[in-house]
């Protein structure tokens, strides 16, 4: 059976029905450990995830590390900007809960990454977070994904990285914004797909990615019409659906 996160893979292969979807984990397994942590990210995999998705942004000294956020205030209750602080001090103010990039990327091998860049990332933090990609060895499993901005800062700073561009409307990219980005995937809200959506990414040559159900119901209608990969909280749920869903 086809793997559509496999890079060797084609998106009209990837879109065929007869391929499972992906079962992405959002920010690792956060109804049951912290988002993005390294035990979330090691629960996510023990319940049956694929690939995982992380959210990425540079400290102050340029360390990549794991964070959704701009502030360390929701999830560790110390409301400094994390581009303020270096990693040393990240580390102090969470004890050690905020994982370095390297450290996910070791967690997570032989295993797919997908890396979101919040925030607007500038050139710099791009072409850093691409270096540690490559310095862990882990270019042939990473993928990236953000919206139209940061995945033109990823593609200028990585010929070769695979990408998924982040689109927030059912109107389709402009054509020369897809040949600048060359994605392999169009990652859209779940909210969004239907089926001529659906029909119209992958008559276009493009997988279909899809963010984030956290219902079986949602998800069996997402299979239904064909996505290729799917982002969720709840990715246990996804497996079980997924299962059922190639058993019939």
């Amino acid at each position: 059976m086809t793997d559509p996160t496999a890079s060797t893979a084609s998106a009209s292969e990837a879109g065929s029905p007869t391929a499972a979807v992906t079962a992405v984990a959002h920010r690792g397994d956060p109804y049951r450990v912290r988002e993005n942590t390294l035990g979330s990210l090691r629960s996510a995999l023990r319940h049956g995830a694929d690939a995982v998705e992380i959210d990425v942004r540079l400290t102050r000294d340029g360390v990549p590390v794991l964070l959704h956020d701009a502030t360390l205030a929701r999830l560790w209750e110390r409301d400094r900007p994390v581009a303020a602080l270096s990693a040393a001090e990240v580390r102090e103010l969470t004890d050690g809960g905020v994982p370095a990039l390297a450290e996910a990327l070791a967690v997570t091998e032989g295993h797919r990454v997908m890396l979101d860049l919040p925030g607007a990332p500038g050139r710099r933090a791009v072409r850093r977070i691409v270096e540690v990609v490559r310095a862990c060895g882990a270019g042939d499993r990473v993928y990236y994904c953000a919206d139209a901005a940061a995945m033109l800062t990823v593609r200028a700073a990585d010929p070769a990285a695979e990408i998924a561009l982040t689109w927030t409307t059912s109107a389709p990219p402009r054509p020369a914004l897809l040949d600048a980005v060359r994605p392999r995937w169009l990652n859209y809200r779940f909210g969004l797909v239907d089926r001529a959506l659906a029909e119209r990414v992958h008559r276009d040559g493009y997988a279909l990615s899809v963010w984030t159900p956290d219902t079986g119901r949602t998800m069996r209608r997402l299979i239904g019409l064909g996505a290729d990969s799917i982002t969720t909280n709840r990715v246990d749920v996804l497996c079980a659906v997924r299962g059922r869903t190639l058993m019939t």
